[in-house]
């Protein structure tokens, strides 16, 4: 997962800013095998991720993060796009 984030040129710094000042915009509550819920946040630089997390007891357990793709979401990052039939 770490080499993941290193090639999208995300540093453990940047996860944690969105997980601590993000908003959650999904939650999984049926995902195995814990819950987790999508958290879109920005950096300090204004960098726009999204960050998948479980939770389990007092503990989160990184998912995944990436930068959402413009082309497949609206400009709010909260909703995608919907696509044509």
């Amino acid at each position: 997962m770490l080499l993941r984030f290193q090639q999208r040129h995300i540093s453990y710094s940047e996860i944690k800013e969105v997980v601590m000042n993000g908003e959650i915009i999904k939650e999984y509550p049926n995902d195995k095998p814990f819950s987790s819920c999508l958290i879109l946040g920005r950096t300090k630089n204004g960098r726009v991720l999204h960050t998948v997390v479980g939770m389990a007891d007092d503990k989160l357990w990184l998912v995944t993060a990436y930068e959402p793709d413009k082309t497949q979401w609206n400009d709010d990052f909260k909703t995608k796009k919907e696509t044509a039939q």
